[in-house]
């Protein structure tokens, strides 16, 4: 029996198409806010998500983000069924890696038909694409053994700019950034990443070095994989290949996106937009842990700047602070800044 994970806060909704699917012999397990419905996809491992856009707490684009990040769940097929019908709202689920849209209200048949389709589809490309030589049955996931884990202490650096390129790297725990010193001497922080994130890939198809640094922000177990472990995998693999290059293009959108927002933004724009993006990453819900100085390098601005910016959202209610550490506690009006 195929399992199915519907994530919809609307009750009504929600207990009518999960009807649906147990009568059409689906095994439904089913979540009200994005919150659960990330936390249920680890444990239920489903076959199919359905999942709605706009929700609280975190709503259907930020599910779709950490679902492409989560190795546990990221091949799994995500559909989007939703009430936004306008074409830069499903450009937008497209591009983030939705697999399929369906608008409300919809028909029986329309909901079964797109599901069906989807699985049909993912079965016929798994099985197409699955190698017989044992050899090729490695993926990502079967490098990261013992023999290329290394732990580094906090503030040890992990690569230079200048260094030769590699490895790909991973990070099994702990927090990393990657940064650019500029001409005048100034620090620009070109990525962040945890847990489960890949990094170190800007200069991995090519034989150049790296063109930025990387240090860690806490203690951290990284694991080191050999470019040409990699490149076999791509090789002999299309399936693998496919899921690589999506996530490697996923990585490289966001790092645009962030030098883009540095360049044209407000203050306060830039502000809640690196704020709203590092609380989606944390592993303590919308509690962002960070040195001001890192903070204002990322987003962009003087330390100074980031300071009142931070003290005007103190007061307006939208976050809280402490040494190191800021907390979202109103996102949807963080958001109405953007």
């Amino acid at each position: 029996m195929k399992k199915i994970l519907l994530i919809e806060d609307d009750d009504i909704v929600r207990e009518n198409t999960a009807e649906i699917l147990e009568l059409a012999n689906y095994q439904v397990e089913t979540a009200k806010n994005g919150r659960i419905g990330i936390e249920k996809a680890k444990s239920f491992l489903p076959d199919i998500i359905l999942c709605d856009i706009m929700m609280p707490e975190i709503d259907g684009y930020g599910v779709l983000q950490i679902h492409s990040r989560e190795p546990i769940i990221a091949k799994i097929p995500f559909i989007f069924i939703t009430a936004k019908t306008e074409h830069a709202e499903v450009r937008k689920g497209m591009n983030l890696g939705a697999d399929d849209y369906i608008l409300k209200p919809f028909q029986e048949s329309e909901l079964l038909s797109a599901i069906e389709s989807r699985l049909k589809r993912r079965e016929a490309f798994e099985n197409k694409n699955e190698p017989h030589d044992e050899k090729h049955l490695k993926t990502l996931e079967n490098l990261l053994i013992p023999e290329n884990l290394t732990s580094f202490k906090k503030e040890n650096t992990i690569y230079y700019e200048g260094n030769n390129s590699k490895y790909l790297y991973f990070i099994g725990k702990g927090e990393v950034k990657t940064y650019k010193i500029t001409s005048d001497g100034k620090e620009l922080i070109t990525g962040m990443y945890k847990e489960g994130d890949y990094f170190g890939y800007s200069s991995f198809f090519i034989n150049s070095s790296h063109s930025e640094y990387a240090v860690c922000l806490t203690n951290c177990n990284i694991y080191k994989i050999l470019k040409e472990d990699i490149i076999d995998l791509v090789e002999k693999n299309h399936l693998f290949a496919f899921e690589f290059i999506k996530r490697l293009s996923k990585n490289v959108k966001e790092v645009k996106e962030q030098l883009l927002q540095m360049a044209y933004g407000s203050v306060r724009k830039k502000t809640a937009s690196t704020l709203l993006n590092l609380a989606k990453k944390s592993s303590i819900e919308n509690e962002i842990k960070i040195s001001r100085s890192d903070l204002a390098s990322l987003t962009g601005i003087a330390k100074e700047t980031l300071i009142r910016t931070l003290t005007d959202f103190k007061e307006e209610g939208l976050i809280s602070t402490s040494r190191n550490v800021v907390k979202v506690i109103n996102s949807d009006k963080l958001k109405k800044i953007l």
